[in-house]
């Protein structure tokens, strides 16, 4: 009587070698992306950018604004090494933006906003404690001051 096992084994054989024959396996492993997006940038970054689609080994980021796009340029390769770590392989060798309706499914009442005072602009330390990765943390503070000083000009 053969086991209960060996058919779902023979069944995880056969996927394997329909990704192999299908060459699906990189396809597979780029979209590994979608699930570390959130926790790798941080509230603050996927609430204005999120990855639309990955198409050989470059990532396409939809964000909300020019201003968020051309300080994430600053940041993308910042942001490709620690997903490619996470990930455990190089999946991601650029990032190119475009700027339309970015959907995070994070919304405006679970991040507090940053307060600005008249001199220089004070940030939310809890704000930023959500950006887990402490390099883009810094990088993103550094977006915030700059923003804020553009802001206070206007």
């Amino acid at each position: 009587m053969p086991k209960k096992h060996s058919q779902i084994e023979r069944l995880g054989d056969v996927l394997a070698n329909s990704l192999k024959r299908l060459e699906l396996g990189p396809r597979v492993d780029e979209y590994g992306v979608w699930p570390v997006w959130n926790d790798v940038v941080g509230e603050p970054i996927a609430r204005n950018a999120q990855p639309e689609k990955i198409r050989n080994g470059t990532l396409f980021i939809k964000v909300s604004s020019p201003v968020w796009m051309q300080q994430l340029q600053y940041m993308k390769e910042m942001i490709a090494e620690t997903i490619n770590q996470r990930l455990k392989a190089d999946i991601v060798k650029n990032i190119f933006f475009v700027v339309g309706r970015v959907d995070s499914g994070i919304s405006e009442a679970q991040v507090p906003p940053q307060p600005v005072s008249a001199t220089e602009p004070e940030l939310d330390e809890q704000f930023l404690e959500s950006v887990e990765d402490l390099e883009i943390r810094q990088a993103f503070k550094k977006l915030l001051r700059s923003y804020a000083r553009r802001k206070q000009k206007n």
